[in-house]
This record gives C-alpha cells, structure tokens and sequence, in this order.
C-alpha cells in the first residue's frame, strides 16, 4: 500500500451531534451518514449522531466523580493493623500450647 492510499478521500465537513446534551458542532470528518442537517450557515451537511460530547461528558462537565484515596488508604491500613494483631494473637496461642505439651510431657516423664 503506498502513502496516497493511506489518508481516506472522502475527508469532508460533518455536523455531530449530541442531542442528550442539546450540542452540535462543525467539523472535518470521514464518518459516514445517511442523515443530514441544516446548518447556522444555510448549508447542508451529513449529520453523525453520537452519545456523548464535550457537553455531556462528566469530566468536561464537572461532574466527575472525585475517588475517596484518603479513605481507601485508611481501610487498607486497619486491614493490615486487623491482620498483623490477628498474627500475633495466633503465634501466642501457638506458643502457649507448645508450652502446655512441653509441660504435659515433661510430668508424663517424671512418673515414669
């Protein structure tokens, strides 16, 4: 394929349009439709719908939602306080119960 046949022909002005949000603008485009519309200027061009714009998009909008990190790294740091208490409450217990058959077997070898 050579570099002519790269770019497409049919590069043209299209009008998008988002109709959730009211908005429409002018542009070049090589979207296909069957659809057109009249614009400000008396002309008539293709018309591609779309369901989001700059319009309607909550990070152009301001409506985007803001990730609550504080809080994320707060919980992640009780699990892991929760986790390291829980470990060392099990190595107690461990501890306490090899003393318990250490003492067990150590009164079992004084009666024999």
């Amino acid at each position: 394929m050579s570099k002519n046949e790269l770019h497409p022909k049919e590069y043209r002005d299209v009008v998008f349009s988002d109709e959730a949000a009211g908005f429409s603008f002018l542009t070049k485009s090589t979207a296909k439709s069957e659809e057109t519309i009249k614009w400000t200027d008396g002309k008539e061009y293709p018309l591609v719908k779309v369901q989001i714009s700059s319009a309607s998009h909550p990070f152009f909008t301001g409506e985007e939602k803001i990730i609550d990190t504080e809080g994320r790294v707060d919980r992640f740091k009780a699990r892991a306080a929760k986790a390291a208490t829980m470990k060392d409450a099990l190595e107690n217990k461990a501890k306490k119960a090899a003393k318990e058959a250490e003492k067990k077997a150590k009164e079992v070898a004084d009666k024999a």
